[in-house]
């Protein structure tokens, strides 16, 4: 019988995969699970059998053929009374006309321009503040013109959970499904970073919130003194606002299916490397410990692959195959444990399951984020409006 013995390395290294792989799979099991979980008790929240009158505050540039295809669903919603209000920002395509036409037909609709030559200032934080100045009504809904509810209970579901004490109800924005590698990647970043707020609002620990999905009351808005802190920031609107402004007890988080709503994929890498690079811009601002939380699991995976990839390599190059074999099962057992929590989740919200192509997209997703992490380094004065002293 051939009995093999296990070198110091080799039981250091099976050790730290061991460790890691009991964190990433707690993660799993604990938080990004809990809103499955505890779907049951999210239902049996205590709803608002009022439907207040609400504004719902759109920012558009240059998208016309969003607003198209649309608004029509934000104009048809089963609610009692509501407006429609969009901010267009400089948008030099056929948006105000596409806006006027749609006016004719809405009477709940209303939109305003703002310039081309408005600078100094975030352009979109500019048209928000314009537009909330502009809504006649306490609550207020956020959405981007690339963005749809998916049904017309959207404001009844969302507007459902507000009580005096609510200030804030998070919602989430599924990614449309679309062919394509980078299309299965977006979605897999936006189902994480979605599932992360989630489960931290529902132990009442709010850090943050998405614009294409968000509401809060306007009264907050000036008592927070808008965006006040961040005004020198082209983003924050939406995350970094809800980080200064959320509290367990003023906040809560709806995802109910007739609460979802959803946007289009992105055009090109571009696009999102843009997105991306302005969140990493404002989540350096947030209080509070749980994006540390989370980047701990971004980092525990990290290293869990390193280290099955190092266990695997060390066991084959020294001959003794049982190291190798218990750093792929432990991978496999992950994997699979990934792959059943995630397809879950993704229909639960609405997102389209990549669970074959899950190793692929752990990989490509941690070296998007380093690379996306370096270009921000080096382009990190775009982050602002202005400088001290103008220059």
């Amino acid at each position: 019988m051939e009995y093999f013995v296990f070198t110091i390395a080799e039981l250091l290294l099976l050790g730290a995969t061991i460790a890691l792989f009991v964190i990433q799979f707690l993660y799993y099991q604990i938080t990004y699970l809990r809103p499955y979980r505890k779907m049951w008790h999210q239902n049996k929240l205590p709803k608002q059998d009022e439907q207040p009158p609400v504004s719902i505050i759109v920012y558009a540039n240059n998208e016309s053929f969003n607003l198209k295809e649309n608004l029509p669903p934000l104009l048809s919603q089963d609610y009692p009374a509501y407006e429609v209000i969009v901010i267009n920002d400089g948008s030099t395509d056929e948006s105000d006309n596409v806006l006027k036409l749609f006016e004719n037909e809405y009477p709940n609709l209303y939109h305003t321009f703002i310039p081309q030559e408005s600078k100094y200032l975030s352009r979109r934080k500019l048209s928000l503040m314009i537009g909330i100045k502009a809504a006649r009504y306490d609550i207020l809904f956020f959405i981007e013109a690339k963005c749809r509810p998916l049904t017309n209970k959207w404001l009844a579901a969302m507007a459902g959970n507000y009580t005096p004490q609510t200030m804030i109800v998070l919602g989430f924005c599924a990614y449309r499904a679309s062919k394509g590698f980078f299309h299965k990647l977006v979605s897999y970043d936006n189902l994480l970073s979605g599932l992360q707020y989630i489960s931290a609002t529902m132990i009442n620990r709010p850090y943050s919130g998405d614009g294409r999905n968000l509401s809060y009351r306007k009264s907050l808005f000036y008592e927070q003194a808008g965006y006040k802190h961040s005004l020198n920031l082209h983003a924050g609107d939406d995350d970094l606002f809800v980080n200064e402004s959320a509290t367990g007890e003023n906040t809560r988080v709806e995802y109910a299916p007739d609460s979802l709503t959803e946007m289009r994929p992105f055009e090109c890498f571009a696009d999102w490397k843009e997105m991306k690079v302005s969140r990493i811009a404002t989540r350096k601002h947030f209080k509070g410990n749980r994006l540390a939380f989370y980047r701990m699991e971004n980092l525990s995976a990290t290293f869990f692959l390193l280290a099955v990839t190092a266990s695997v390599v060390t066991g084959l190059s020294g001959y003794n195959p049982l190291t190798a074999g218990i750093a792929l099962l432990l991978y496999l057992l992950l994997y699979v444990e990934k792959a059943v929590v995630l397809q879950k989740l993704s229909v639960l919200l609405q997102q389209r399951p990549f669970t074959g192509w899950l190793p692929f997209l752990e990989i490509a997703h941690l070296f998007t984020d380093f690379y996306i992490h370096i270009f921000r380094f080096f382009h990190r004065k775009r982050d602002y409006t202005f400088t001290i002293g103008g220059k």
